[in-house]
């Protein structure tokens, strides 16, 4: 009995390996499948319930799988994923995932054939830089000057989106916002922190708009009749209170008659009236304080003699929002009234309150700064739609940082996946072995994205794939699935482009992740 009983351990032991490798690969596909839907223009729209009733509506893959509740570790690694297509090209969050479960699929039918992990997984990278060779070869370069190229590639960013209809007026502003914060003939990559993103209620995503200058949130903090436009603006940035000294310790003064309040209250005024005094003397007209623990950093006085005195005051300026507002207006933040000094302060030609949608906005416009930065004033007739306003436009700002950091563009339409099915099915035919199986099963996950693209556009995948290999074999590289009008065209002449960064980084992303799960053999809980 006991010789049974060791023996049916070494079974089990033996088969370990297996089926955890086979839970993971299921875990995986499962995430894959939950986003394969969204993908391109046609895909569904995912409704996502946060547990305090917050209610997103989108289709970009990294909002989605970021929100999901994923309890699996490997299912994680798919979110991370996505996460990691979103820093590197910020576009194709969808695609890698989909790419990613496609290849888990063809693993899992090559380790039930009996090949090792290891091989698996050495003929994925094998392929998956070949595939890299091969997208470069098919892209077109293109120059930053080349204004209607950014913009193909930022509509075709957008043409997925659930805002896709405001395409026209999205893409030229994100292509205008890119290029006005980068020189265009050095820059090699984008800082998207210079590009100030401002969401409103109110209009419609028509209404947004690019400033060239600063825009705060924040009102204007004024008693009634009090200025909000001051032209040739002197702008100052403040970090201390405008409001009666107060002692470290706690401190108890009793007033024995009116005479001593008076006093005190004068005294308090005039303290007051010192420091709008100075503030005004260094020559500001504007003034920006930083918000503060105390609730009467300034108060009403304060604000009377500022008004009195034509300066135009906005308060609660966030911390973090300090070194984008010093860098835009070059003005330094200055941290107490001694410093106040007329080289700190920052200039711009205009400075404004104005209305938008349902509140109101502070616009800096004519700044003189050498940073480079713009504002943008995102809109929505309600909070669902502006919020994936927002996340489009953010999304056509990576696809033209892509083209910043890699100058290159592929035709997008499912055309760059069939490309590199068939060249890879080639590439197989070169090697030996179970090598040459494996890139050929590799090649043929690739097809996956022309299918699914199919499949949500309402055709049959089947039809549209085969039909897409043959324009392939014939050597029209560009031939893609034109999901507008059912069919398939060239892609190219369709303007329907995206940056070579994109599908690089998927492929890339893909199939590293893909490999990491496969060389998994066991789940360890740690103490």
């Amino acid at each position: 009995m006991a010789t049974n009983f060791n023996q049916d351990n070494a079974f089990k032991d033996k088969d370990k390996p297996t089926s955890i490798r086979t839970s993971n690969i299921i875990a995986a596909k499962a995430v894959a499948d939950a986003v394969r839907t969204s993908l391109g223009p046609r895909g569904m729209d995912k409704m996502i319930q946060g547990e305090s009733g917050d209610v997103t509506i989108t289709n970009d893959g990294a909002t989605i799988l970021k929100q999901m509740q994923v309890i699996h570790p490997v299912a994680r690694m798919l979110v991370e994923l996505s996460k990691a297509q979103d820093i590197e090209a910020g576009d194709g969050t969808t695609s890698v995932v989909i790419l990613a479960g496609s290849l888990l699929n063809a693993s899992q039918k090559l380790l039930a054939r009996g090949i090792h992990p290891t091989t698996v997984s050495e003929s994925y990278q094998k392929a998956a830089d070949k595939a890299v060779e091969i997208l470069t070869n098919m892209a077109v370069p293109v120059s930053l000057s080349d204004r209607q190229s950014l913009l193909k590639s930022a509509t075709t960013s957008l043409s997925s989106k659930v805002v896709s209809q405001y395409s026209s007026q999205l893409a030229p502003i994100s292509v205008d916002a890119v290029l006005k914060v980068i020189d265009p003939s050095v820059a090699t990559n984008v800082d998207l922190r210079d590009i100030r993103v401002i969401k409103k209620l109110g209009g419609t995503v028509e209404d947004t708009e690019l400033v060239e200058g600063l825009v705060l949130e924040q009102k204007v903090s004024h008693i009634a009749g009090g200025t909000t436009r001051v032209e040739k603006a002197k702008i100052g940035l403040i970090q201390f209170c405008i409001s009666p000294p107060k002692t470290d310790m706690e401190n108890q003064v009793i007033v024995s008659d009116y005479s001593q309040m008076d006093r005190i209250l004068r005294e308090e005024k005039q303290y007051i009236l010192e420091i709008c005094k100075k503030i005004k003397k260094a020559g500001c007209n504007v003034l920006l304080i930083q918000k503060s623990i105390l609730r009467d950093a300034v108060n009403d006085l304060a604000l009377h003699y500022l008004a009195k005195m034509k300066v135009l005051v906005v308060r609660e300026i966030e911390r973090e929002d300090v070194e984008f507002i010093a860098r835009t207006l070059n003005c330094r933040p200055i941290a107490s009234l001694d410093h106040f000094l007329p080289e700190h302060l920052g200039s711009a030609s205009l400075v404004e309150e104005v209305s938008t949608g349902t509140s109101k906005v502070v616009k800096f416009t004519g700044t003189t700064s050498t940073a480079k930065t713009v504002s943008l004033i995102v809109r929505g007739s309600n909070k669902l739609v502006l919020e994936e306003a927002e996340r489009s436009l953010h999304d056509a700002l990576c696809v033209i940082r892509c083209l910043v950091k890699t100058k290159a563009l592929i035709a997008g339409g499912g055309a760059p996946e069939i490309e590199l099915s068939l060249r890879l099915m080639e590439y197989a035919q070169t090697l030996s072995g179970m090598e040459s199986y494996c890139v050929r099963a590799f090649a043929e996950a690739m097809e996956v994205i022309p299918s699914t693209l199919a499949e949500n556009a309402g055709l049959n995948p089947i039809a549209v794939v085969t039909e897409l290999r043959n324009k392939h074999a014939q050597g029209e590289k560009t031939a893609g699935i034109n999901v507008r009008k059912g069919t398939i065209t060239n892609i190219l002449e369709e303007n329907v482009v995206q940056p070579l960064l994109v599908s690089t980084s998927a492929v890339v992303l893909a199939s590293e992740a893909v490999r990491s799960i496969l060389k998994i053999d066991d789940m360890v809980n740690a103490k």
